[in-house]
């Protein structure tokens, strides 16, 4: 380890900034890595949290990014339970709550996203549950054993995820959506209800296209909600999943530029050249996308990272082109989504498959062009899928759809 200058910092302790202090080390850096929590856990991957360790199926020593001597063994200096309270850009240095200063020669923010809260009186109350950080799963594990009924606020990934493991320990579940249909944003009319069909036909009360007015309470604890529409749900708990907010006070108090999350290059560069960021927080110029994006998914803060590194170790060619990437397990349903497009950004949706048995290819269509693609209960071809996407060309939406045409080949066609 050479000394002589200040090393690497990277502030946020998540799946990003721990895969950023291993590519960092892959690409040979030798110099001081200082890695900054608030969380007392080491890093760990968020997607379990709602999935499978949520249900109980899996330990949580799986949930790691890795091993506890990995830090130690790299000279990774890992400071958890510890937040940083501002950057001094003139000084290139991390001040901590602690007040101690960390230099830094180059600086990484993955400092992630926090749960939306919801402004209704009764939000505070106690048994009102929020699912981000690995003590809430916890919480929410143990709060589905000892529970008949749960009303879960939004039916975004993060709500209906909750739902079917609530649902797996038998728990009444009641969800309420401000929307008419569940996930409407990201899939639209066509396909979104695929997923009321599957919570419904699981036991779920759906609510849909109703907010909710407050959260009513006995004594201080959640009793139920009160929706916009006079109707009262009683309820043991409440869980708000109503979307996150990425956590950029830190880069809005360095005067570092901000618009819904820290704006970043193609290489995940701030304003500042010496300052960069990536994962939730990050709102990053995509070059095939030719537009600023921020994608709140695991992908992100598992890929960007090794562009973040060889950017900050002074690579010029370093670009994060990947596309966006995301899956949901919810019952017998699995699926997996590649792709980007806006609601309005699209003319057409092609079905492959059967969406009334949950076997099916959803595209997004825009003049003949596939800007997105979701595989349902179908594996094996996210890379295909990809492809079309990657290749910008006009494709047959009657083939696009025929289950009897060869996906590869349609890809591969010049």
């Amino acid at each position: 380890m050479t000394p002589s200058r200040p090393g690497f910092v990277i502030v946020g302790a998540g799946l990003a900034g721990a895969k950023t202090a291993e590519a960092l080390r892959d690409e040979g850096y030798d110099h001081e890595i200082t890695l900054i929590g608030n969380e007392p856990e080491r890093p760990y991957e968020r997607p379990p949290l709602s999935k499978d360790y949520l249900q109980g199926k899996t330990d949580k020593d799986t949930i790691f990014v890795h091993d506890p001597d990995w830090y130690s063994d790299h000279a990774v200096d890992l400071r958890l339970n510890l937040a940083a309270k501002a950057i001094n850009r003139d000084r290139h240095e991390v001040v901590l709550e602690s007040n101690e200063r960390v230099g830094y020669s180059k600086l990484l923010l993955a400092t992630g996203a926090a749960p939306r809260r919801l402004p209704v009186p009764g939000a505070n109350a106690d048994n009102v549950f929020y699912l981000r950080q690995v003590d809430d799963s916890d919480r929410l594990r143990d709060l589905f054993r000892s529970i008949g009924q749960v009303v879960i606020i939004g039916a975004g990934w993060i709500g209906l995820e909750v739902a079917a493991a609530a649902r797996a320990a038998g728990v009444a579940v009641t969800i309420v959506e401000i929307a008419t249909l569940p996930l409407l944003r990201v899939l639209g009319t066509q396909i979104a209800p695929v997923f009321v069909d599957l919570h419904q036909d699981h036991g779920v009360d759906l609510r849909l296209g109703t907010g909710v007015k407050e959260i009513v309470q006995r004594g201080k604890r959640a009793a139920g909600v009160l929706l916009s529409d006079g109707t009262r749900i009683e309820s043991d708990a409440v869980i708000i999943g109503v979307g996150a907010a990425p956590n950029t006070q830190l880069a809005e108090d360095a005067e570092l530029e901000v618009s819904d999350g820290i704006v970043v290059d193609g290489s995940l560069r701030t304003s500042d050249p010496d300052i960069y960021a990536a994962g939730d927080v990050a709102r990053a110029f995509h070059p095939l996308l030719s537009t600023h994006i921020r994608v709140e998914h695991w992908a992100n803060a598992l890929n960007q990272p090794a562009t973040a590194a060889r950017a900050m170790l002074g690579d010029p060619h370093a670009v994060y082109d990947q596309l966006p990437f995301f899956y949901t397990d919810q019952y017998d349903l699995g699926m997996e989504y590649a792709g980007y497009t806006e609601p309005d950004g699209y003319d057409q949706v092609v079905i492959r498959g059967d969406l009334g048995t949950r076997e099916f290819i959803a595209f997004w269509l825009s003049q003949n062009r596939v800007l997105a693609g979701m595989n349902v209960n179908i594996w094996d071809v996210t890379d295909t899928i990809q492809q079309l996407i990657r290749s910008g060309k006009q494709v047959d939406p009657t083939k696009l759809a025929d289950p009897t045409a060869s996906l590869t080949d349609i890809a591969d066609a010049p």
